[in-house]
This record gives structure tokens, sequence and C-alpha cells, in this order.
């Protein structure tokens, strides 16, 4: 798999002058550094197939998890090349031979936009969505220690949080080393962040701890069940519908809240 990213250093926050209004009635101006919302389409074999709203930083690692995590790809030997462009508002991804699919004229039925998360992401078609079934997972040997570790790692923050309280963050290690953070707008992307540098860098997701610091809804779970046999820590916990039917019913997913 070739990564071909165009882009440098662009701006993750700008400047925004408001009117603080007190309890007192005491009015004046502040200026506070506030997130930028990048957007970003995403072209799989030259069809529109994902819109994006993010922080513009770790694209190429979003793109490759959100596709592993959408059931478009099963590992980056699907993938060719991923090309993001200098602005990084279009990212063009060829899939490998294997799964390029049929020809467009074969297949043109797409599906109504549908939201993946709270920050506006779209997936615009199934064109590439392959309807492999989730298998239950075999929870891998872990050490307390390893948890709290990275709820230590989480609680010194992180550099975009840190200044605006607006993010959320994922953090992977393997083996009680931690290998990878990041930050984002929206849980989902963050971990789709941590899924693609997994698998960027060539790293076994089977001995993989993931902590979010965001609660893990449904397709937060599932997530992480096609990430395959992770350990997953939440800050902020499940929901009893994701602990009931997809954690221990369907995936046995080793969670902890």
């Amino acid at each position: 798999m070739k990564i071909n990213e165009q882009y440098h250093n662009l701006n993750l926050l700008e400047n925004v002058t408001y009117k603080f209004l007190g309890r007192d009635g005491e009015t004046h101006e502040e200026t506070e550094p506030i997130l930028v919302e990048h957007m970003m389409d995403v072209y799989v074999n030259e069809r529109l197939t994902m819109k994006l709203v993010c922080i513009p930083e770790h694209l190429a690692e979003l793109v490759l998890g959100r596709l592993f995590t959408e059931g478009i790809i099963s590992s980056a030997d699907d993938v060719d090349q991923i090309y993001i462009c200098e602005f990084g508002k279009r990212a063009r991804v060829i899939l490998s031979k294997n799964k390029s699919g049929q020809p467009h004229e074969e297949n043109e039925d797409y599906v109504a936009p549908t939201p993946t998360c709270c920050t506006g992401n779209r997936v615009l078609n199934d064109y590439f969505i392959t309807d492999q079934p989730m298998m239950p997972v075999t929870p891998i040997p872990w050490k307390k220690q390893w948890i709290f570790d990275l709820a230590d790692c989480f609680a010194n923050g992180t550099p975009l949080h840190s200044q605006t309280w607006a993010t959320h963050s994922c953090f992977l290690a393997c083996d009680g080393e931690l290998l990878f953070q990041c930050e984002d707008i929206g849980r989902h992307n963050a971990l789709d962040k941590a899924i693609g540098y997994a698998l960027c860098h060539n790293v076994d997701l089977k001995k993989c701890v993931v902590y979010s610091s965001g609660r893990i809804p449904t397709d937060m779970a599932i997530k992480a069940i096609r990430a395959s046999r992770w350990n997953f820590r939440s800050f902020t916990g499940f929901s009893a519908a994701e602990i009931n039917v997809f954690l221990t019913r369907i995936s046995s997913l080793p969670y902890l809240c």
C-alpha cells in the first residue's frame, strides 16, 4: 500500500473573538482558540463514497480506518494507494484488484446518506461494502496495569483538548506499550484514526487495547468488533443496549468501564 499525503501543517485551531456576558451583567470581549471543522471527500476507485468532517491531521489513518470499520476493506492489503490532496479536502483511494468490485455500470444503486456519528460524517453508497458477518471475538490476555497506564495518559491530557476542551481522544496500546494517540471532534473519527494507524504500521489488532474518551454506542462497538478481538476501555461507559446485545450475546468483546 502506498500513501501519498500532499497536505502539511493544516490549521487545527482558529482564534475567535466573542462577547462574554457575566451573571452580574458585565460584558467584555474575549478571544479563544476553537477547533477547525475540516471537510473531506473520499473517493474510492474514482467514486465518491464518503464525506468526512474531522480535524485535519492523521487523514490517511482516518480514511484507512473508516474503510476498515465500514466493512469496505478487511486489511491494508486491500488498498493499493491512498492519496490526500494538498488542502486535505479530497482523498483518493485505489483498491487492489481483488477488492475493486463489479464494473460501475452493473451496480449503480445508492443508499440514502447515513450518519455514522455525530460530526456529520456520511457514507454515500454501499457499492464497496461487503456483507461479511461479525464473528465472536476471543478475549486476549491483559494486565490491569495496562489500563491504569492508559488512564494516566488520558488524565495527562492531549494538546488540542487542553486548549479547547472540545475533542475526543483515543489511545492505542499493545502489550502495555503506548503506540499512538490522537484527537478529533468525534469519538468515531478518533477510533478510526487509531485503527488506521495500526493498519498502516502492520500492528496486530488482535493484540491491541484501545482507550476511548467517549461513551461507546453500538456503532463504536461494531468498529471494535470489526477491528477484531480488542480489549475496549471507555472513559464514560457503554449503554445497556451495547452490553446486552453486541458485546456479550454476539461478540464477546472484552470491555471495561
